[in-house]
Parts: structure tokens; sequence; C-alpha cells
């Protein structure tokens, strides 16, 4: 209990007395006021008592809680002087050790100037020796330049050209000793499933041409043909589109147009109307008109019958009619739709020789050239022409991409694409499949010899088999062994970039050996 509480009990108690001395001076009168007084005093006497009794508590209060700070306060101090202790005595154990590093230290910076100077020494040494070197080199080499009658320069560029070559002799060796080991377990196969699929294509081999002349049972009907005026005949061409020429040829009339199709309405019409005898305007607008729908159904069933031989299913109708107009394209001589069925053939085949998807190839050798029958109508090349229809009519994306490639124009996909390039290559090859003009064919020829004897060491080249062989006679004293295969390579890829020609060109590089002596 504090001060404050023993002042306010004091307090209370004197106006406790006060208040009772006041209630007995109103009711008791001056004797009760002896007693209250008597009593206030007793009050008083007790109050003053408690409240020494309060201070002492107090006192003795806070002296304990004194006494009590003052040991925490030394408790504490005690473990903080502990702790300084210890710290002052691990930094002398520091310090001692850092005197001992630091002595060591200094000894091994003596050691480490020591090792310095002495490689100095070496260094100036090694680099006196390394003058006397270079000195000694060059005069060296001076001699030797002197003695070769080459420079530095000259003498690298020989060393570098003769390692190149020996590299390259090599590295010919190796390539032909791999292409040798692949050849003789390759080429057995390959050639075994070609032969069988050529053997198993029962595609004809003759050439159809477009009709171009029209026969007539007499010369007479040559003038029916060209009416009065000339006005049957101005019918006809009109009608048709196509020239009609009437000449001195015997029962015959020539037709001329660049449209095979036309050329065709107009052989099936003349004919027809020859037939029927009535030949007028009004007839052959008729006939032309008949002619012209039954030539569509012909030209569609054509293609059906195409398809239904080679049991391809899922054929786009338009597709369908345009492998029919192939009937009338012919390229080099070749009719288009006889070759897109012998490439679909021989693609099939291979497909399943090797085990491959024959559905992909087989469609793909079929449409490869389907962009013919549109491609004077659209610009563009028949390839791109066929991808686009293929794609148009909802091809397969292995179909179209396979067509894409048949001439090399993007990598091959595919295996099936190889089959579709190879089997291209094969009915287009040949004997007897294409006709070229002579002029082109002769300047063709020339331009391989100029090819082969622009080579280094080309003594002669012949061109033979029409164009299909070229055999190149190289000078012995030039070109060893290892180099002719060199040759043949150069020679052939330089062929492959400068001529366009149709299947493979054979390239035998011939090195002879002659060792001639007169007897005397």
């Amino acid at each position: 209990m504090n001060l404050i509480t023993c002042f306010a009990v004091a307090a209370a108690v004197i106006s406790s007395g006060v208040l009772i001395f006041i209630i007995i001076k109103k009711k008791s009168g001056s004797r009760l006021i002896i007693n209250a007084k008597r009593e206030a005093d007793e009050i008083k006497k007790r109050a003053q008592e408690e409240t020494e009794k309060a201070k002492r508590e107090v006192a003795l209060q806070e002296k304990e809680k004194f006494l009590n700070l003052k040991a925490n306060f030394e408790k504490q101090t005690r473990g903080r002087q502990h702790k300084l202790n210890e710290t002052e005595r691990r930094l002398v154990q520091k310090e001692e050790k850092l005197d001992g590093r630091i002595q060591g230290l200094e000894g091994k910076e003596r050691e480490f100037a020591n090792k310095e100077s002495r490689l100095f020494s070496r260094e100036k040494e090694i680099s006196n020796k390394e003058k006397k070197q270079d000195e000694l080199r060059n005069r060296t080499i001076l001699e030797l330049e002197r003695i070769a009658g080459l420079s530095k320069e000259e003498a690298k560029l020989e060393i570098k050209k003769k390692i190149e070559d020996e590299a390259k002799l090599e590295a010919v060796q190796i390539v032909r000793r791999i292409e040798e080991q692949a050849r003789e377990k390759g080429h057995l196969v390959a050639k075994d499933i070609i032969s069988q699929a050529i053997q198993r294509s029962a595609a004809e081999h003759v050439v159809e041409t477009t009709v171009s002349v029209v026969d007539l049972p007499t010369d007479d009907m040559k003038g029916r043909i060209i009416g009065r005026e000339g006005r049957n005949i101005r019918a006809l061409e009109m009608a048709t589109g196509v020239d009609i020429i009437v000449d001195d040829t015997p029962e015959a009339v020539i037709l001329s147009s660049f449209d095979p199709i036309r050329r065709e309405m107009a052989r099936l019409a003349i004919e027809k109307l020859v037939v029927d005898g009535r030949i007028h305007p009004a007839r052959i607008e008729e006939v032309v008109e008949t002619v012209k729908v039954e030539l569509e159904e012909k030209i569609k069933q054509e293609g059906e019958a195409l398809v239904l031989e080679l049991r391809i299913p899922d054929i786009h109708p338009e597709l369908i009619k345009h492998l029919g107009k192939l009937k009338y394209r012919t390229s080099y001589g070749q009719n288009v739709l006889q070759h897109s069925k012998e490439v679909a053939f021989l693609s099939a085949l291979m497909a399943r020789e090797l085990g491959v998807n024959v559905n992909v190839a087989m469609r793909a050798g079929l449409l490869h050239d389907i962009g013919k029958a549109v491609d004077r109508e659209v610009e563009g090349t028949h390839t791109e022409l066929s991808v686009s229809l293929a794609k148009k009519y909802g091809e397969k994306e292995a179909v179209w991409q396979a067509i894409a490639s048949h001439h090399r124009d993007i990598e091959f996909p595919s295996v099936e694409a190889v089959l579709v390039q190879s089997a291209d290559t094969l009915s287009a090859a040949r004997p007897g499949a294409r006709r070229e003009l002579l002029e082109a064919y002769v300047k063709r020829l020339e331009k391989l010899e100029e090819v082969a004897n622009s080579h280094e060491g080309v003594a002669k080249a012949f061109a033979l088999q029409a164009g299909r062989e070229i055999r190149v006679i190289v000078e012995s004293k030039k070109i060893s062994d290892e180099k002719a295969t060199l040759v043949a390579k150069d020679i052939a890829r330089k062929i492959k970039d400068e001529l366009d020609y149709p299947g493979h060109i054979k390239v035998t590089v011939i090195r002879e050996m002659r060792a001639v002596e007169y007897a005397r």
C-alpha cells in the first residue's frame, strides 16, 4: 500500500468522524459531542497508526525491489564480463595465428621473389635462343627457296594442293568401295523389282496420235462439204473452231487446230454428216451439238474405264473427266492417257514389292500429268496444275506431294514419290516412247559432247545410243585411274545442271595406257 492510499484512508476516516460528530451534535447534544470527540480522536489515532504502518510496508516493498534489481544487474554484469573475457581470449588466439601466417607469407614472398628472378633470367635466355632460331629458320627458308626455286607461299600452295588431291583420291576410293558394296546388294534387288514390274505391266506400247485427216467416200463429197459459196464449210469451221483444208488430196479433207478435242469433234461431225447425207448449215449446227454431247460422254467413259481397270476407288468425277481428256493429248508423240496408266501400274507394282502404300503410289502415278488436260486453258506448268487439281478435288497430301516432286521440283517427301518419279522415267525413256524434233535432237547431242569435251584431260567424247550414253576417252598421262571416277562424277553433274533430257544418261570414262616402242 503506498502513501496516496494511506492518505486517502485517513481522509475518509476523518470525513466519517466529522460526519458522525455533526450527527451526534444534532441528535444528542453536548453529551454526545464529547463522546464523538473521543471516538474521533480514537479513529484519528488508529488512522495515524495505519498510515505509519502503510508507510513502513511501502518502504519495505521499495527496498525489496531495489535489492532484486541490484541482484539482477550484478548477475547480468557478471555474464557480460564472462563473454568479454571469452571474446578477448579468442582475439588473442587469432592474433597469434595471424602473426604466424604473416611470417609464413613473408617467407613465401621471399621465395617467390627468388623464383621470379630466376624465371626472368630464364625468359631472357629463351628469348635470345628464339631470336637465334628465327634467324636460323629464315636463313634455312631462304636457302630452301633458292634451291627449290619456289617462294614460301608457292610451296604452301603446292603442299596444300598435293594434300587436297591425296584427300580427294582417298575419298574417291572410300566412296567407290562403299558404292560397290551397296551396288552388290542393292543393284540385283532393284533390278529384280523393276524388271518384274515391267514384265507384269500389260500396257500397250503403241503410240496413238490424234487423227487430222478425214476419209471421204468420193471426191464429190468435197463439194457438198464446201457447199454453195462455201456456206457449209464456213458453218463447220464456226461450229467446231477447226480449220478445214480441202486440197488435192484424193477422197480426204484435212483438219487443222491446236486443240485435239476440237479436231476429234470436227472429225466425228463430218463422218456423221457424210453418212447422213444432209449437209447444210442448220443440220451442221445440230450435228455438232449432238457430237459435242457424245464426245463429252465418251471422254467421261474413257476416264471411268481407266479408273475401273486400275481399280482405284473414290476418284472425283471432275478428275475422271480430265483423265478422259488426256486420251486426246500427246507429249513428244506419247499418248498422255496411256502414259498415265503405265506410270500408275508401274508405281503400284513397285510399291507392292517394297511394302509401301500401294494406293498412294497408284493414285499419284495416275494423276501426275492430269494438269496437261487443262494446260492450254490455264496458266502454269503441268506439274503446278496437277497439284492444284489434286488439292481442289480432295486428294490426300501424300498424293499431291508425290505429284509435285515427280520432276524433282521439290525434294522427295516419301518412298511413294520416288516410285512415281521412277515409273514416269521408265514409261517415258523406253525406246520409241517419245519423239523429238530432229533439230532439237541434234543440238542436244552436240551439247552433250561439248559438255564432256570441256573437262580438263578429256581427249575425245562420243554420244551413243541416241544420246542416252556418253563415252569419254581421257589422256592417261593427265588422268589417273582414281581421278577417272572423279571425272565421270563431274561430267554427270555438269550434264544434269546444264541439259534437259528424258530418263538418264550414262557417262563412261575410258582411260587406256599404251606403251609403244620400236625395234630398229
